[in-house]
């Protein structure tokens, strides 16, 4: 068993929280404190990322089979971000006797755009993978960079990102070609319309790496998803706009 990092903050109904890609834990601690007043919050490091060891190999299988051990034994919420919504969705799938609520936030269960689906332009994807073998510490800045785009607060914003990022080592560099690999390939619509729990959508109408339109979409294949767009967001809304986060969260309790 692999050692799998976690904060917990508060006490009451537990809600689990996964970051997404490149991150850690300490990318949600501000919001986790204040979402804590009305429930417990545990934030679980990815595997490779943060404090936590990795998978051999890094696929969304192994990730559940791993984060699965620190998640309470009773159901609960749980809320992924980005790369850590696939995850999410992917936890709901494989341990719904565990999961009693999705919350995907800045997520796409198909994350590369295809046609009559939004996403991210594959070309998008395909330029990190290979900018990660020539600077894997710029390309991770021109992530981070492309979250804020657009965004009035955008450089305080990435200010924090950045410093987030400099609290641990960060991932290697098969670590997250990895995680690159499993947006590119993975596609959990129909585990999204079979999922039996109830299922929240988070999106920014500015983020520019889940096009808002996701959303739309999403709707189609699975009519019964709450749907909540939050203007002026980007792909960080629980930094940028952590107010109205919280209270689609705790509408979900």
């Amino acid at each position: 068993m692999i050692k799998i990092h976690k904060e917990v903050y508060g006490q009451g109904k537990p809600i689990v929280l996964i970051h997404g890609w490149a991150m850690h834990t300490g990318i949600w601690r501000k919001f986790a404190q204040n979402l804590a007043k009305n429930c417990q919050v545990i934030c679980l490091d990815l595997p490779g990322h943060g404090l936590s060891e990795t998978v051999e190999p890094y696929t969304l299988e192994n990730i559940s089979k791993a984060l699965i051990t620190e998640m309470p034994e009773s159901p609960c919420r749980i809320l992924g971000w980005s790369l850590g919504a696939t995850v999410a969705l992917a936890l709901a799938t494989d341990y719904p006797q565990r999961v009693n609520s999705l919350i995907i936030l800045a997520g796409n269960p198909r994350f590369v755009q295809e046609d009559r689906w939004a996403g991210i332009r594959p070309e998008i994807l395909r330029d990190f993978a290979n900018n990660l073998q020539l600077n894997c510490q710029q390309t991770l800045i021109r992530f981070l960079a492309l979250q804020v785009n657009r965004l009035p607060e955008g450089k305080s914003i990435l200010k924090e990102l950045k410093s987030a990022i400099q609290e641990c080592r960060p991932p290697t560099e098969s670590v997250l070609q990895s995680g690159l690999d499993i947006l590119k390939q993975a596609d959990l619509r129909e585990s999204l319309v079979l999922l039996a729990c109830p299922v929240t959508i988070i999106l920014g109408d500015k983020d520019s790496l889940v096009p808002v339109q996701v959303g739309q979409d999403i709707k189609k294949i699975k009519p019964s998803c709450k749907f909540n767009v939050i203007k002026g967001a980007g792909h960080v809304p629980f930094l940028s706009h952590p107010t109205e986060v919280i209270e689609i969260i705790d509408l979900s309790l």
